[in-house]
């Protein structure tokens, strides 16, 4: 599957599980730096499609894969990383990213997406002191 439609698929998934997707972005942490083709960095939740027509098997190498598996596992990140190989049409593109979902929806707080802060009511404005009658 050509790898803009997959990510198009990838990216309607994963939004419509809440998450807020950037496209292509530059992912550089420790030693891992490669452009991501979706990610919720408030998340820390994301993609990667990996074609040879986009290149992506010189910066998505073995090594990075590894890595990504093991921070997941800790909790940390979350990034889902398909091959063409393994899935080279919608329907398995998109059972992939399902079950990737589902995995994240039983995990840790650190894997959902946060939940937006309570917002506080504004103080409340002190009366002012009535005034004592003056003494004559």
């Amino acid at each position: 599957m050509e790898e803009r439609k997959a990510c198009a698929l990838l990216k309607a998934r994963f939004e419509a599980a809440g998450f807020h997707i950037a496209e292509n972005v530059m992912f550089a942490e420790d030693h891992i730096r490669f452009e991501i083709d979706g990610y919720d960095a408030g998340a820390r939740v994301g993609y990667e499609y990996i074609t040879e027509e986009a290149g992506d098997s010189w910066d998505v190498d073995d090594d990075v894969q590894h890595e990504l598996a093991e921070r997941r596992a800790k909790g940390d990140l979350f990034v889902l990383v398909v091959k063409e190989t393994e899935a080279a049409d919608a329907a398995a593109i998109g059972q992939r990213a399902d079950a990737f979902l589902a995995q994240l929806a039983k995990k840790p707080a650190a894997a959902k997406k946060p939940a937006a802060a309570a917002k506080k009511p504004p103080p409340t404005p002190k009366k002012p002191a009535a005034k004592k009658a003056a003494k004559k």
